[in-house]
């Protein structure tokens, strides 16, 4: 499974302001959290030798794990978490700090997916798809037509790119982390300016370049190229409020 952008940001004027983003899919709610079922108590079976229950990190541990491994990798050329070494492509990058929590993203793709489209699917599978309301750091971010992946000088390729969420800023810039061509780094995207590179009072990045221009082509932001964020980390139960 391939797919993933390979550019690095580039300077200049943007030439395709007038380029929308389109979200690839319908905002999802989140998932109703699960309900015990009670039955009735069966016959009690005959004594069997304990097993010791391992408890599960929590969620807040899981989630954690993915943005600490995902942060210490900002700056290599080599994708390497835990001793092991993972493909140095976006794709690679993603699973390699999801296993930090214990994902593996596998046994959902479909003949015909890229690596980016197998991750979504497993988002849609396993956790929710998304493009309104505010993510979560440690959240995938997935992108389109970020490259021309079937080489056939269209724009007709879907999803060829995926990051996750480092940190969300206090104008709305999602700062996301992501492996391109010349390693892993940090870009910035902005959904309110999506066709914006910088605030024009302060000169702040609001949306980093993620497609270069070609002959004949555009270069195009994040924000243009946002397709939606997925969620597969575990969340926290909802907190009882007591009623007086």
């Amino acid at each position: 499974m391939t797919g993933c952008a390979s550019g690095r940001p580039f300077g200049g004027r943007l030439l395709g302001s007038s380029y929308r983003h389109h979200p690839m899919t319908p905002a999802a709610a989140p998932r109703a959290p699960l309900t015990a079922v009670v039955s009735s108590p069966a016959p009690s079976p005959a004594p069997r030798k304990q097993v010791k229950q391992v408890r599960p990190p929590p969620p807040a541990a899981r989630r954690e794990d993915v943005l600490t491994a995902a942060r210490g990798l900002v700056g290599s050329g080599k994708v390497k978490v835990a001793g092991r070494t993972w493909p140095d492509d976006c794709t690679g990058f993603v699973e390699g700090v999801y296993a930090k929590a214990g994902v593996s993203f596998r046994g959902t793709a479909l003949a015909g997916d890229n690596g980016v489209t197998a991750l979504y699917r497993y988002a849609r599978t396993h956790g929710r798809v998304y493009t309104r309301g505010k993510p979560k750091p440690g959240d995938l971010v997935f992108f389109r037509e970020t490259y021309d992946q079937n080489r056939d000088g269209r724009r007709n390729d879907g999803l060829t790119h995926v990051g996750l969420v480092d940190a969300i800023e206090d104008d709305g810039t999602v700062v996301v982390i992501h492996r391109v061509k010349r390693g892993v780094v940090r870009y910035r995207m902005n959904l309110a300016k999506p066709s914006l590179r910088r605030d024009p009072r302060t000169g702040e990045v609001l949306n980093d370049m993620l497609r270069a221009p070609g002959v004949g082509k555009m270069p195009m932001l994040t924000g243009q190229l946002f397709a939606a964020y997925g969620s597969v980390l575990p969340e926290p139960a909802p907190t009882a409020v007591a009623r007086r």
